[in-house]
């Protein structure tokens, strides 16, 4: 099996063979510290996943839905919210970074602080995901 690097866009995607076997956790993580400028996400079969900036419109509707998030949230106490920055990895070993995503307190605070610093390996309680008019969904 090969890391694969998907470009994604509005068509088909670009596949490239970046490896002979999938990047390791840390392997990936390295991968995204010297790539800080680009938006990649993980499948769990380990393709590797690079999408372009939000369209204009996109990112206003992001902006919409996260600010109110974070404006409860923050009073609010019971937990955390994220922006479309953040990094999760799930259980099926996935990395995604949602538009907007909530995480109870106490579950957040259950982590080492090098797993906070890092792309969280949990799957946040509240996950916000908004797809534009010109995306496929099916």
């Amino acid at each position: 099996m090969t890391t694969t690097l998907r470009m994604q866009t509005e068509s088909t995607p670009l596949t490239v063979c970046l490896a002979s076997a999938p990047m390791t956790r840390e392997e990936f993580y390295a991968f995204c510290q010297a790539n800080r400028d680009l938006r990649i996400e993980r499948t769990a079969e380990g393709e590797v996943i690079v999408m372009p900036p939000a369209f204009s419109d996109t990112g206003n509707h992001n902006f919409n839905v996260s600010v109110p998030l974070g404006l409860w949230a923050e009073p609010d106490g019971t937990g955390l919210g994220f922006d479309s920055s953040t990094g999760f990895t799930l259980p099926n070993g996935a990395m995604r970074s949602p538009d907007a995503a909530w995480i109870r307190a106490d579950r957040w605070r259950a982590l080492t602080p090098a797993e906070q610093a890092s792309f969280a390996p949990l799957c946040p309680d509240v996950v916000i995901e908004l797809c534009s008019a010109r995306e496929k969904i099916w």
